[in-house]
């Protein structure tokens, strides 16, 4: 096989969950690009529809589906539905997640209802894809994790903002990497992989300038993520380029972590 050939995503098959989202998008922008038919699920159907058809547009094959992450039978649904239209599964992009917790002081129920979505249902929904992968034995899965499961919060970069380090956030990250290892050893054997990836801080127009200027000074690349930044590692870890590579906490932070 040549070595931009190992790239495509030709006659696979994707769900990226949360993927009309901040990354979810660009995440199903670049497996459509390689060649995977990929669906898009979220609790919001007809933003999934809207971006599945907006990126078709490309002759891409993206189709949406609903997914409720606090209903194991929403989830049950979904597994069942695209096996039956599909055949297989051959990717697995853990993207979605929920940011009940606005800060420290926040309602410890919020924290609760974090892990029962960010922790819980993703190993169920993990646990639950992977069957027809172990069966198959292939499979890529990828965890999109954060910089934040790595490290510990920098509460100088938030000061004089309306921004915070909510700390559920940081729990489940952190854990989500060590899940990751966890699936990447037990699902080896089946010749599936588990890596995640680690974003940095990702600009939007909503983040004070003081705190990006603040950010910008932290990496070696002097910016934060943006939209393209994500596509290349998603496509390589989910195609045959990666394929010993397995078990990986991968950074994508512009140096932010190497300093």
């Amino acid at each position: 096989m040549k070595v931009l050939d190992s790239f495509s995503l030709k006659n696979k098959v994707a769900l990226v969950t949360g993927g009309a989202g901040m990354y979810g998008k660009c995440i199903t922008t670049a497996l459509a690009e390689a060649g995977a038919l990929t669906y898009i699920a979220s609790r919001n159907l007809d933003n999934c529809k809207k971006v599945a058809k907006e990126i078709s547009k490309n002759n891409s094959d993206v189709k949406a589906a609903r997914l409720d992450l606090n209903s194991k039978d929403s989830m049950d649904n979904l597994y069942k539905k695209i096996i039956r239209e599909q055949g297989k599964i051959d990717i697995l992009i853990n993207n979605s997640v929920l940011r009940p917790m606005k800060g420290y002081n926040d309602d410890i129920k919020n924290f609760k209802l974090s892990m029962e979505i960010n922790a819980t249902a993703l190993f169920y929904l993990t646990r639950l894809f992977a069957q027809n992968m172990i069966v198959r034995k292939t499979g890529s899965i990828i965890n999109i994790s954060s910089y934040m499961g790595i490290l510990g919060p920098d509460f100088n970069l938030y000061e004089s903002t309306n921004m915070d380090a909510p700390p559920d956030y940081f729990f489940h990250k952190g854990g989500l990497n060590q899940l990751t290892k966890y699936f990447a050893s037990k699902l080896g054997k089946y010749e599936i992989r588990v890596n995640s990836i680690c974003p940095g801080g990702y600009e939007t127009n909503e983040m004070p300038d003081v705190f990006k200027e603040r950010y910008r000074k932290k990496t070696f690349l002097n910016r934060l993520a943006n939209d393209e930044d994500i596509k290349g590692i998603t496509v390589f870890l989910a195609s045959a380029a990666s394929m010993y590579i397995t078990g990986a906490i991968i950074p994508l932070d512009g140096g932010y972590m190497a300093k």
